[in-house]
């Protein structure tokens, strides 16, 4: 059970190999999963390729198991499989008829956001504290502070915009529902389910997200040896929220904590009929409602068809002949409505509220896109034994055809009461139309000798639609052995009859798989389609001529020819075991995958600048990432209670091992060149202390902030001198951070699980390391925006008075504050290691309490199965954030990122 409200938040820990990182919590929000840190997993759903979008928003009820190919086996599903498979089948149905029903109700708050102050006593004379440090001087007065600290008089009240925003919707509601009907015969196989997830936001009832799914499976015998079977998944899912401007409508609702000050208050004169004019409406939380900032609503409609049918071939034991086909369609329509508004300043003299500010520019657009895919294969499986010899084989075909349409209209609405979109009020409008194909064939043998001795040889012919037609075809081979040790005679003479080891098995693969994928973004190809023909790129500006607006075409330039294939070479070496009366189980992996063809620049040959364009990329680089994965279980019963305890750990660091390159001399090489170094490292000063005084800084020898130190404080962050020049610039900057937004380089997790007659508990923890969070914009300086103060610069190095600039300072965590100082301070116009964090954190993911009532007592009833539970998620972690009040696994560096949730959920399965 786990209370995230898409598939991949229930990975978290689960698997070794996988790793997780889930920086955002809004709704309907998913987390980023990778296999071994090797990029973008390739999904497959029922045997379909799929993408993330259509893995993540699966009803996990109609989730029947979730796989991980990391290795040369995932070399069956073809290209795109390099970086890893994760497989997942649904519910078929079997055994007698049931209904089954699975609800909850839950309460969502935040886990974690950074802290404001909330009062202007407090906001005044920080600020005071600051304008001395940064101009000499203030305009604040002790008789000034002493009015904010009383709050009675008008202008010196307090507003907590913290509160205000975060607890807007404190317990934010959250209910899934789940109805399925399951059974089976010899004939007739079937599983058809409905569900239903609706989830608010705690920034406000009007944040939302909503999700249908059915999942129809149905497999019939039709004759002797004959089976069709038909798979229908579809799902309708929506995204509503206030429509507000940004990218993000999220955004400025967690902006508003920490740019609006104490001084600020949302209604002029406090009232709420009038939106006050702030200076920076934008990020006034009282206008972000569908009533006065406007209205943002999305729809997936998604439909995926799977017909098959498989035929046992008579005469011949163990032929199976199989054949699929696959239709999937995705309908995705966007509605956009910003709204004109206006912001008052309230006249206490007049007692009138005079229109001051607001919006006058209305945004209106609709975008539209449908995503069309179609799956044929065809496959020929044998299986067969031996006397004590087992021989397999397959042999599949399979073609995909996917499409995608898209266009997106803008207008400027001359109201807010016409959402409709008129061509006189139209400006921009986009239209697209992108297609794709590929073919793949695969063969595969597989043979063992009583269950001792093991070998799989497989090999792909793959073609992309991508590459011109010499480079278009690929060949990849791949193998795996196997020993069970444990089976040999020797072995089984020198263990005994009472051997603490069970079983014991050695094995390793070796594979080379394609990818036609861009090596650093999975959702781009790997080059541009038909970038091998010549042409002209069309729309690509306006040209005047004889006083006409011409629509203009420009060369395509070089066409690129030399780009084919990247290959991936992957080694697995590990072994699986089980001891103790097959109580205790594990696996040790270490893999190592080399990928060459890797796009990049072509051989040192430079062209001039005056040419207009540059040489096309070739099949240049190559690079590696490499690990290990160990995980132990372990199961047993003491009396009546039986429990279970599950750990895993892993490890995978990338890289890179050729790319050409281009030096002018060596020094420009130790900084810019990627060969034989390892990947995703963040470069930063090195800090070795803090000022203490200004008697300290007039003696400094090395010039710190390239100023000769003039704009320096106590407490200001002094750096190390690396080449020993007596000046901090970027030669003395070195490798502090393993790469900002990356995944852990070590994740790991552990499982807890007892039941005792009725009563089952389960809890699942996860966490990562190797990975950096740099504090930036709010969390590295104080009044970003001239915004409000990040509670964390509360510790600082300041002075005793300070209205006085001779008195003494008293030391602190962070360096004298300044007024939104920006990038124009040494201390913060760079990253350093005082800014960097190596995160470390341990997440109690899931904790779980169920009990199931007695099947005598529901017997009488006619219920076959009665649970009830109750379910906390993200309820804490430890960790190295906590102090800065940001989750440890965002991405943001401002702490403004949405936090992940911790929800308490209440459920019942029912079985009928």
């Amino acid at each position: 059970m786990h209370a995230g409200s898409t598939v991949s938040t229930t990975l978290a820990g689960k698997i070794p190999g996988v790793t997780f990182r889930q920086s955002e919590g809004r709704p309907g929000a998913s987390a980023a999963i990778q296999i071994r840190n090797m990029g973008a997993p390739l999904f497959v759903i029922d045997g379909i390729q799929q993408d993330e979008g259509q893995f993540n928003n699966l009803a996990p009820n109609d989730v029947e198991s979730i796989a991980v190919l990391k290795d040369a086996s995932a070399a069956i599903y073809g290209v795109r499989a390099a970086n890893g498979v994760v497989v997942v089948t649904t519910k078929k149905g079997s055994g007698e008829s049931r209904i089954n029903i699975d609800a909850y109700t839950g309460y969502q708050n935040f886990y974690r956001f950074p802290n404001v102050l909330t009062n202007s006593y407090d906001y005044m004379r920080y600020l005071a504290d600051a304008q001395v440090n940064s101009n000499g001087s203030t305009t604040i007065t002790q008789a000034d502070l002493d009015k904010y600290k009383a709050g009675t008089e008008k202008g010196y009240q307090s507003f907590n915009w913290r509160d205000y925003v975060l607890k807007a919707n404190n317990n934010a509601p959250q209910n899934s529902a789940n109805i399925n009907f399951t059974g089976g015969t010899d004939k007739l196989n079937y599983y058809v389910s409905a569900t239903n997830l609706h989830q608010n936001s705690q920034l406000g009832k009007e944040y939302l997200f909503n999700r249908s799914n059915i999942q129809s499976n149905i497999s019939l015998k039709v004759a002797n040896g004959l089976k069709v079977s038909m798979d229908v998944n579809g799902r309708i899912e929506t995204r509503e929220n206030p429509g507000v401007p940004g990218g993000d409508d999220y955004f400025l609702a967690r902006f508003a904590v920490l740019r609006n000050t104490p001084l600020e208050r949302p209604y002029a004169n406090d009232n709420p009929a009038y939106l006050n004019d702030i200076g920076h409406t934008e990020s006034n939380y009282a206008f972000l409602n569908k009533k006065l900032s406007g209205l943002y609503h999305s729809d997936w409609r998604v439909l995926q068809t799977n017909f098959g049918a498989e035929y046992q071939v008579p005469g011949v034991k163990g032929l199976l002949v199989k054949g699929l086909y696959s239709y999937y369609i995705a309908d995705y329509l966007l509605n956009n409505q910003e709204y004109t508004y206006n912001a008052y300043t309230y006249r206490p003299a007049t007692d009138t509220y005079d229109v001051t500010g607001g919006s006058t520019n209305p945004w209106r657009e609709r975008e539209q896109k449908k995503e069309f895919a179609k799956t044929y294969q065809w496959q020929i499986n044998y299986n067969n034994t031996f006397g004590k010899h087992t021989i397999g084989a397959t042999f599949v075909s399979e073609r995909i055809e996917l499409q995608h349409l898209r266009n997106w209209i803008h207008a400027s609405p001359v109201s807010n009461n016409l959402p409709l979109i008129y061509f006189p009020t139209a400006d921009q409008y986009q239209d697209s139309d992108n297609k794709e194909a590929r073919t793949g064939y695969i063969g595969r043998i597989d043979y063992n000798y009583d269950n001792k001795y093991y070998l799989q040889l497989s090999g792909r012919r793959d073609a992309s639609y991508l590459f011109a037609p010499d480079k278009r075809v690929g060949y990849f081979p791949g193998g795996s052995i196997g020993w069970r040790i444990t089976q040999e005679g020797f072995m089984k003479k020198l263990l005994g009859e009472n051997s603490f080891l069970n079983d014991l098995k050695i094995r390793a693969s070796y594979g080379v798989l394609g990818d036609d994928r861009d090596p650093n973004n999975a959702n781009n190809p790997i080059v541009t389609p038909y970038a091998y023909l010549p042409g002209y790129n069309y729309n690509a500006g306006t040209a005047i001529i004889d006083g006409n607006a011409i629509v203009t075409s420009t060369d395509k330039g070089l066409v690129t020819t030399n780009i084919s294939w990247s290959k991936s070479k992957m080694t697995d070496v590990g072994m699986d075991f089980t001891m103790l009366n097959n109580r205790l189980s594990g696996v040790v992996d270490y893999f190592y995958r080399k990928r060459t063809g890797l796009a990049g620049p072509p051989s040192k040959l430079v062209l001039p600048l005056e040419v207009g364009y540059t040489l096309p990329a070739e099949n240049s680089s190559s690079d590696s990432q490499s690990g290990g994965e160990f995980s132990l279980n372990w199961n047993d019963r003491i009396g009546k209670v039986s429990y279970n305890i599950g750990g895993n750990i892993s490890y995978s660091r990338q890289k890179s091992i050729f790319r050409n390159e281009y030096f002018g001399n060596s020094l420009e090489q130790y900084f810019g060149s990627a060969i034989n170094r390892y990947a995703n490292i963040d470069w930063g000063y090195t800090v070795v202390g803090q000022f203490s005084s200004i008697e300290q800084i007039n003696n400094y020898k090395i010039n710190n902030d390239g100023q000769g130190n003039r704009t320096m404080l106590p407490g200001d962050l002094m750096y190390k001198d690396w080449n020993g020049d007596g000046k901090i610039d970027g030669y003395d900057t070195r490798p502090i951070g393993y790469g900002y937004g990356k995944q852990p380089n070590i994740n790991f997790g552990l499982t807890l699980g007892a039941a005792y007659h009725g009563f089952d508990f389960h809890a699942d923890f996860s966490g990562g390391a190797g990975y950096t969070w740099f504090q930036n914009w709010e969390t590295r300086w104080a009044f970003q925006n001239n915004g409000n103060l990040n509670t964390i610069f509360e510790d600082r190095y300041h002075r005793t008075d300070p209205f006085d600039i001779n008195s003494a300072w008293v030391p602190g965590k962070y360096p004298a504050n300044r007024v939104n100082p920006g990038t124009t301070n040494s201390d913060y116009d760079r990253n350093s290691t005082f800014w960097l964090h190596s995160v470390k954190y341990l997440r109690v993911r899931t904790l779980e309490l169920g009990y199931s009532l007695p099947t005598q007592l529901l017997a009488k009833v006619k219920i076959k199965r009665a649970r009830f539970y109750v379910n906390a998620y993200n309820m804490f972690s430890f960790d190295n954030l906590k102090q800065f009040g940001v989750d440890p696994e965002t991405t943001d560096d401002n702490g403004l990122q949405f936090p992940q949730s911790k929800v308490l959920n209440f459920g019942v399965n029912l079985t009928f």
